[in-house]
């Protein structure tokens, strides 16, 4: 494989084609989808507001239609500029794993917060307004069985993630049958949890109004870890697709390992929610 170290003092390979421009950056053309994203979203936040204080739905209805729309046709568009010959380049491929990088690490301290209240009154339970005595979880809250539906969940997103990674090293070592049926087994692994987590939800032993600070904290915390399941599966879903149409090369696949990276991430994120909230708040923990 030829080298070429001229730019920026990096290697390029030098078999790709050369980039459309002077220079081996990605200039991205004029595109509606930005502005539309955040019009979306505030109309959406906007809506949310309306629901909760006047019961009023169409706001929310408005924003989470743009938002969707304009998600799916800008990534579209990342999908076709990952086509064209040239576009992105090494150095681009650099800048999207450093995007990537911060945008999971940005959601790291989004589940933080969560820990942090959950942690506040589970360390502190004194602090739980109009609490008859200092324990947690708060008097007449009765707990999950952490190795019932619960354990069940994670010993599938941990099989999950070697599935992942099996399609992953499959398409590095060019490996196309291996990748699609990791890849396929992942997806599928991913509705199954979607559709346990739906059940457990379902037989709770408390509801998320009305209950006080630990069915918040609960319902908060595993809610939106649950929603980053479900925007995973889609990803790979995605992927999947991709894979199939041939758009991914041994060398050449990063929107697949950002959707292996994002999915690592759900399955820690799940680890630490298994651990604090399940275990430690059914004493499993101080039990043992």
């Amino acid at each position: 494989m030829a080298l070429d170290t001229t730019t920026a003092g990096m290697a390029i390979d030098a078999s790709e084609p050369p980039p459309p421009h002077k220079h081996p950056y990605h200039l991205v053309d004029p595109s509606p989808w930005p502005l539309v994203s955040a019009f979306s979203a505030g109309a959406m936040l906007f809506g949310i507001v309306l629901w909760a204080h006047y019961n009023i739905h169409w706001m929310f209805g408005i924003g989470l239609v743009g938002t969707l729309a304009s998600a799916t046709f800008w990534w579209r568009d990342v999908v076709r500029e990952s086509k064209q010959p040239g576009v992105h380049t090494p150095i681009v491929r650099i800048g999207m794993r450093y995007g990537m990088s911060l945008f999971i690490a940005s959601e790291v301290m989004f589940f933080v917060a969560f820990f942090w209240a959950y942690f506040h009154f589970a360390l502190y339970p004194e602090h739980v307004a109009g609490a008859e005595t200092a324990i947690w979880p708060p008097k007449g809250i009765h707990t999950f069985d952490p190795f019932g539906l619960p354990f069940l969940n994670t010993m599938i997103l941990l099989l999950s993630g070697c599935t992942v990674t099996w399609a992953h090293h499959s398409l590095i070592e060019g490996d196309r049958r291996g990748m699609l049926q990791g890849l396929a087994l992942t997806v599928g692994l991913g509705l199954f949890f979607t559709t346990l987590q739906a059940i457990e939800y379902s037989e709770a032993p408390f509801a998320f109004s009305g209950g006080g600070i630990y069915p918040s904290t609960f319902f908060l915390a595993t809610g939106f870890h649950g929603f980053h399941v479900i925007v995973g599966t889609l990803f790979l879903l995605v992927c999947f697709i991709r894979a199939w149409g041939g758009d991914f090369t041994p060398k050449r696949h990063f929107g697949f390992e950002a959707a292996a990276w994002y999915w690592h991430f759900v399955d820690v994120v799940w680890l630490f929610l298994f651990i604090c909230i399940y275990l430690f708040g059914a004493g499993e923990i101080a039990q043992h």
